[in-house]
């Protein structure tokens, strides 16, 4: 039986290299360290983490060649699996705004909902893509319209931005196919239908939580505009890029001041930017075939998560879904066919198409190194045994597995930032539980594990970095917003599931 990878990373979890007490401190003194030199003396995050991991390993006593090769090895391999991703994502990402299919589907979702209602329809959007995707891949994926929704709605990039990413965290932590679910149903040996029906019946209350409910309070704390990354260049009818929906919510024409509500005009009219390079667009590409495209490599790693599932290991058409829904390749296959159908569908040229996939990069050079740093830091605490110290603590604990279960995945996810190192560790620990429980409580348990390695997103998960980054917050800010949204998802998700199981 071949190992899920998740499996292989956690029995390769290192073990402690000194005592629990310097160990603590190591990760205490790197972290305040980190948050000082960013906050107090403005050091550019990349530097910071790099010195930040450096630190820690010094003080947990590691030598000076283990703690380059520790930072090394998690910044190498993070930017060879997110950081290729964050540039494909870019790509398909300038594409579908230049191209104005962005646009096209702001209008959609800006014509259909009001002020009301607009956080709980990008919600929705952020929980479908994110089902079957890694939380970097649909973030980038997602980034363009999040950012032109509130553009032409007008309203703070948070209020929008935070229901898409708590649909797109959610999936990520509690429902399977998503790797982290599944790996943690193989190691318990939980029953993925069950897990799959109670991990829905858990998410939908807890994005509502902390999508649209818990963004209404955080929009009051932070009011930041979304940036120009994803500027269009294409707008609907005769509307700027930035009112041409705001009709549509105010139930104002933008040009003439009327209470018509139609929305942005006509679907074929455009006004091209006087700006635009030669070969730019000249007309926007067709609703369904932006929708499709987007959805593209959606289903593509749907696909292949459902062929994993559902077809034997061998069997040719899984090998197929296998290759075609890894990300590297689902979103490589997306920007390919992005070009047709969203270059020479929106009247772009050859030069036009590549001005704009080379333009996308250099926006995104500072993202990846920073969350490439961050995938060092976090490596160097894997590596110096924080985890599997605070495992051997929590092992001999005498409470409720479910409770343990959470505990142990929070402890984790705080000590090294991620989410998967945090499940499997946890769900690795919990073995030993398993025959006091019954099928519902083991797919519980999942779930409740799930929860506790969503909470408190902070400086040492590369996520934390990218949602920064993308968003223009600054550490207080981002730690006001997203590590208090996922902390909401964790403590939400919990109490949903001790309650399931009181019920149950």
């Amino acid at each position: 039986m071949t190992l899920h990878p998740a499996l292989v990373l956690a029995a390769e979890q290192a073990q402690p290299v000194a005592s629990a007490g310097r160990l603590v401190t190591a990760a205490l003194v790197g972290i305040v360290a980190l948050v000082l030199l960013i906050t107090r003396f403005s050091l550019h995050p990349f530097l910071a983490l790099t010195i930040g991991s450096l630190l820690v390993a010094g003080v947990a006593g590691m030598s000076t060649g283990d703690a380059v090769e520790a930072f090394s090895d998690g910044f190498g391999s993070t930017a060879a699996s997110v950081g290729t991703l964050i540039a494909l994502g870019a790509m398909f990402g300038k594409l579908l705004a230049d191209s104005g299919g962005a646009d096209r589907l702001v209008d959609t979702i800006v014509s259909r909902s009001g002020p009301r209602t607009l956080p709980w329809s990008m919600a929705a959007v952020g929980a479908l893509i994110g089902l079957p995707m890694f939380f970097e891949i649909g973030l980038v994926i997602l980034m363009p319209v999040i950012f032109l929704v509130a553009r032409r709605a007008q309203v703070s990039l948070i209020a929008v931005g935070i229901p898409a990413l708590a649909g797109l965290s959610a999936m990520h932590g509690l429902v399977p196919p998503h790797p982290g679910p599944l790996a943690a149903i193989g190691i318990l040996d939980a029953d993925l239908g069950i897990t799959l029906v109670l991990g829905v019946l858990v998410s939908i209350p807890v994005v509502v939580l902390a999508g649209p409910l818990f963004a209404k309070v955080a929009a009051r704390w932070v009011d930041v505009s979304p940036p120009a990354l994803f500027e269009s260049r294409v707008a609907a009818g005769s509307s700027t890029a930035s009112g041409g929906s705001a009709g549509a919510i105010t139930g104002t024409d933008p040009d003439t001041g009327s209470g018509s509500g139609s929305g942005s005009g006509s679907d074929d009219d455009v006004a091209v930017d006087r700006d635009a390079p030669d070969g730019g667009p000249t007309r926007r590409p067709g609703f369904a075939a932006t929708l499709l495209t987007v959805l593209l490599p959606v289903v593509l790693m749907m696909g292949k998560a459902v062929g994993d599932i559902a077809a034997p290991e061998g069997n040719p058409v899984r090998a197929a879904l296998d290759f075609v829904g890894t990300p590297l390749v689902a979103l490589l296959l997306s920007v390919l066919v992005a070009m047709i159908t969203l270059g020479t569908g929106s009247g772009m040229n050859r030069a036009g198409i590549m001005g704009s996939l080379e333009r996308s990069l250099p926006a995104i050079a500072g993202i990846v190194l920073i969350v490439a740093a961050g995938g060092g830091f976090k490596q160097t605490l894997v590596d110096t045994g924080i985890g599997a110290m605070i495992a051997g603590w929590a092992t001999g604990a005498g409470i409720s597995a479910l409770l343990l279960g959470w505990l142990v995945a929070v402890a984790i996810r705080l000590a090294t930032g991620s989410a998967t190192v945090a499940t499997v560790t946890a769900a690795g620990i919990l073995v030993p539980l398993l025959p006091t429980l019954d099928p519902t409580q083991t797919s519980l348990l999942v779930l409740a594990i799930g929860a506790g390695s969503l909470f408190f997103s902070h400086v040492n998960d590369a996520g934390f970095w990218l949602v920064k980054e993308y968003f223009g917050l600054t550490v207080g800010q981002n730690i006001t917003t997203w590590s208090i949204m996922e902390t909401v998802i964790s403590v939400s998700g919990l109490v949903l599931v001790l309650l399931i199981d009181l019920v149950i």
